[in-house]
């Protein structure tokens, strides 16, 4: 689901928006979107949120794929994606 063409730096979550709906849309990791706005639950109508700013290129991961093939190594994926998951259909940033 796009929400809109261009990254901005903040948004107003609408209603009926999941966290994972604004980070799919925004094509920002969903741990590094949490990251950034402290949250560690849904977010709700009105809420606004800071959009974090691209640190590489967003990337689907497929099956097989490992952080260190993905940004060289396992320190610089966590760095870049604010999170040590990675599981296929994930959304991360590539560097």
């Amino acid at each position: 689901m796009e929400l809109i063409s261009s990254r901005p730096a903040f948004y107003r979550v609408k209603g009926g928006q999941t966290l994972s709906m604004v980070a799919q849309a925004f094509r920002v990791p969903l741990p590094l979107l949490c990251k950034e706005n402290a949250l560690c639950g849904e977010v709700s109508a009105g809420q606004v949120l800071s959009v974090p700013a691209p640190r590489g290129n967003a990337y689907c991961v497929r099956g097989g794929e490992r952080k260190a093939l993905l940004c060289g190594s396992e320190e610089q994926f966590e760095r870049v994606n604010g999170t040590s998951a990675l599981y296929i259909g994930q959304t991360v940033y590539l560097s």
